[in-house]
């Protein structure tokens, strides 16, 4: 046989490499499409529809290359960028970073030196940190259209870590544009949101974390409502107990006594439903430092996200309640973690 019959000839060979270099100009076409989607779209529909591609794009080609592209990460936090600002909330801003040809994003109430990122777990579950501290704030999942905050991480970033360099006015503005992006997913494109202590509901129950609780905590906080102009009461079935806090804002912690589980939670009830737990531990003094120095009795509990598709199921949960910081409550209401090892 011919050598000539084995290999192909040249002008084959000519006629293959076009072949994979319009392959590879072709991606390259489709990526740029995408990437003028998502920055340039005024649909929600089509954002998301960009986003969800761009995470999973793969632009590896033998023939062309691309030295320059994005990472799965910075589609999330454009995709969170974008939706705000078709809502017009400017107050979360994304800034890319030169050296790395990455993107980062500030929120205006903490300042530029505050950076906010998204990372991607094992289980394909984005979450957005802020860079120092690495704890997931909220968690996104775009193929089953669900957010859900992280209970803990709130109080972690917001109540502690931040509270002694940030007002509260400061610290609930930067908790609003995280708000309005779970809610423009929501109104937008249906996604399911699990709000947390964040939910100003006022039918909304915030189980703990501890199956039971110890009635000592009630006692502790009733010694400590002698310092502030609060009163606590008990609850007409004994099931618990009721602070009640100004402008008509009142906190139980109770249990159902009709469930035999007696699965305690936190209630707040105000006259606008505009109050949610975290602006009570934000916002006062009273609650702030009872709750973080009984926290461990005390932790709210995050539902984890659950999802089932053909081949396996997926479950996103906090670290348990024993990794919780300790934390020492200072007279002027502030705290300061304790270093752990």
């Amino acid at each position: 046989m011919a050598n000539n019959q084995l290999t192909a000839s040249p002008s084959k060979q000519v006629s293959l490499l076009a072949d994979s270099l319009t392959t590879g100009l072709t991606l390259g076409q489709q990526y740029v499409q995408l990437l003028k989607q998502l920055a340039e779209t005024e649909s929600a529909a089509e954002l998301l529809d960009a986003a969800q591609q761009l995470v999973t794009f793969d632009l590896d080609n033998v023939f062309v290359k691309f030295p320059q592209h994005y990472q799965p990460t910075d589609y999330y936090l454009l995709l969170m960028g974008r939706l705000l600002e078709m809502h017009s909330n400017t107050d979360f801003q994304i800034q890319e970073d030169l050296d790395h040809h990455d993107f980062y994003a500030t929120i205006s109430s903490l300042g530029d030196q505050v950076h906010f990122k998204f990372i991607i777990d094992a289980n394909g579950t984005a979450q957005l940190i802020e860079t120092q501290g690495q704890e997931a704030l909220l968690y996104l999942n775009l193929k089953h259209k669900m957010l859900r905050f992280n209970n803990r991480a709130l109080v972690n970033y917001f109540i502690i870590a931040l509270q002694r360099e940030y007002s509260d006015l400061d610290i609930r503005a930067a908790v609003k544009p995280l708000l309005a992006f779970a809610h423009a997913l929501a109104a937008d494109l249906d996604f399911v949101i699990d709000l947390g202590i964040l939910d100003v509901n006022n039918d909304q129950h915030f189980a703990l974390q501890q199956p039971t609780l110890s009635l000592t905590v009630i006692d502790r906080l009733f010694v400590a409502t002698a310092e502030f102009d609060y009163m606590l009461f008990n609850l007409p079935q004994n099931n618990g107990a009721e602070l009640r806090l100004d402008r008509g804002i009142k906190m139980d912690l109770q249990f159902d006594p009709d469930d035999y589980s007696q699965q305690w939670f936190f209630k707040v009830q105000d006259p606008d439903n505009q109050v949610s737990f975290f602006d009570l531990l934000l916002h006062y003094q009273l609650v702030r430092q009872w709750y973080l120095q009984q926290r461990e009795a005390l932790a709210v509990k995050s539902d984890p996200l659950l999802f089932a598709d053909d081949q396996s199921s997926m479950a996103v949960t906090d670290d348990p309640v024993a990794t919780e910081p300790t934390v020492i409550c200072h007279p002027d209401g502030s705290v300061t973690p304790l270093d752990q090892e």
